[in-house]
C-alpha cells in the first residue's frame, strides 16, 4: 500500500541547487545588475510562484488570492508553477524561470545561507512545520518520548533534517532508523513501529486505507521551531521589486486568512479549491476539506508569531533558536551567519 506522496521529501543539502553550478547561476543573476520582473499588457507585474508540490490544500491560501482577485487588485499578474517530483525550486530561482518560490521547512533556506546562494525567506504562512510522527493506537503513548526504543520509519533527508532535534531533545539514537519508502507496509506490519509523515496527509491516507485511527504526535506542538510555507525571494529581486514583492505578501496573507476561516463551502473557498483540483486532478473535496480543517484547528496559519504580528510573521528569536539546535547537532557551522536565512522588512507594517 503505497502513500498518496502529496508531500516531497525534506531536501538534501547537497542536492539543494543541484550542484554549484546553480550557486553561481544565482549569484551570477545577482550581479548582473536590476532585475525588474516583467511586466504585462494591462500593467499587471509579472509574478512566477513555484510551489513545493503538486495543488493542495496546504498551498490553498495562495490560489485563495487568484481566484478572490487579492493579487489583481494590488496590481499583480500571479502565476503559481507547480511543483512535483523532480521540481527543484532553489534550481529554478536560481537560473530565473521564477521569481518566487516556496520553502517547505527552515532548513531550506538555512541550507541556501550554507551553500553562499543568495536567496531568503520573506514570509512564512505556516507557524508551524506540519511533520509529525504517527504511532498505532496506544493509550500508552501519550507523548514523543514515549516513542523511545520504537524503531522510527525515517526517509534519508530527515534523519539529517527533523530527527536531529528529536535526537537532541528526547535522547532518541540512530539505531532506532529504519528506511521510509513511502509504504504503508512496513509501518501495519509492526505495532510498535513509528512513521513520519504530514499533519495533513499521512493519518487521513491511514485511516482510510487501513481503517485504523493512529496516533498523531505534532513536532511543532513538542516546541520543534521549524517554520514552513515560506516564500523565498532572491536578494537581488526583493531589492529591485520591493513594492509587488511587499504586494504579493500582502495579497497572500488575505488569500490565507480567506482559506482557513471558511468552510470549503463558502463560494470563496469553492473557487480557490475548484483552481487547486484543475491543477492537481487527483486531488479530492474530501482530502482538501480534511487538510484545511486541521490547518485551522491547529493553528498552523494564524497561530505562533502570526497572532502577534500578522499572517507571514517570523522573528530573528525563532530563526535563532533553529540554528542553534542544528548547529548544536553539527548541521551547520558553529559561525554562519544566520540572520542571512530570512529578512522581515516586506511584510505588512515593515519597511
Amino acid at each position: 500500500m503505497t502513500l498518496r506522496g502529496n508531500r516531497p521529501a525534506l531536501p538534501d543539502r547537497r542536492a539543494l541547487l543541484a550542484g554549484a553550478g546553480a550557486v553561481a547561476a544565482m549569484t551570477a543573476l545577482a550581479a548582473c545588475g536590476r532585475s525588474e520582473a516583467p511586466v504585462d499588457e494591462e500593467g499587471r507585474v509579472r509574478l512566477r510562484f513555484a510551489t513545493d508540490w503538486r495543488a493542495q490544500a496546504e498551498q490553498g491560501g495562495f490560489y485563495q488570492a487568484i481566484a478572490s482577485g487579492a493579487y489583481a487588485k494590488r496590481g499583480l499578474n500571479v502565476q503559481i508553477i507547480q511543483g512535483g517530483p523532480g521540481v527543484n525550486v532553489p534550481q529554478l530561482l536560481a537560473t530565473g524561470a521564477v521569481e518566487l518560490g516556496m520553502g517547505s521547512n527552515s532548513f531550506i533556506p538555512m541550507n541556501l545561507v550554507a551553500e553562499g546562494a543568495p536567496v531568503k525567506a520573506v514570509a512564512a504562512f505556516f507557524q508551524k512545520d506540519p511533520q509529525v510522527l504517527i504511532a498505532h493506537p496506544d493509550p500508552a503513548l501519550e507523548t514523543i518520548a514515549d516513542l523511545k526504543g520504537r524503531p522510527f520509519l525515517l526517509a534519508d533527508a530527515s534523519v539529517t533534517a527533523f530527527w536531529v532535534w528529536l535526537k537532541s531533545k528526547y535522547g532518541f539514537t540512530d539505531d532506532q532508523v529504519r528506511k521510509y519508502t513511502f509504504n504503508l507496509a512496513p509501518f501495519l506490519a509492526d505495532e510498535r513501529a513509528v512513521q513520519q509523515g504530514y499533519l495533513t496527509s499521512e493519518p487521513y491516507t491511514i485511516e482510510q486505507e487501513a481503517g485504523i485511527v493512529p496516533k498523531v504526535f505534532l513536532l511543532a506542538d513538542e516546541g520543534y521551531p521549524s517554520y514552513a510555507t515560506m516564500v523565498l525571494a532572491p536578494n537581488a529581486f526583493a531589492r529591485d521589486n520591493a513594492a509587488a514583492l511587499r504586494s504579493f505578501i500582502a495579497a497572500s496573507a488575505e488569500g490565507w486568512r480567506d482559506y482557513i476561516q471558511g468552510d470549503g463551502q463558502t463560494p470563496w473557498n469553492r473557487a480557490a479549491d475548484a483552481l487547486i483540483r484543475k491543477a492537481n486532478p487527483e486531488m479530492t473535496q474530501a482530502i482538501l476539506d480534511q487538510a484545511r480543517a486541521k490547518l485551522k484547528a491547529n493553528g498552523m496559519v494564524d497561530g505562533g508569531d502570526a497572532a502577534l504580528y500578522g499572517l507571514g510573521a517570523m522573528t530573528a528569536e525563532r530563526w535563532q533558536t533553529f540554528f542553534q539546535v542544528t548547529s548544536e547537532a553539527g548541521v551547520y557551522p558553529a559561525n554562519l551567519d544566520w540572520r542571512q536565512a530570512f529578512t522581515t522588512q516586506y511584510l505588512p507594517g515593515r519597511g
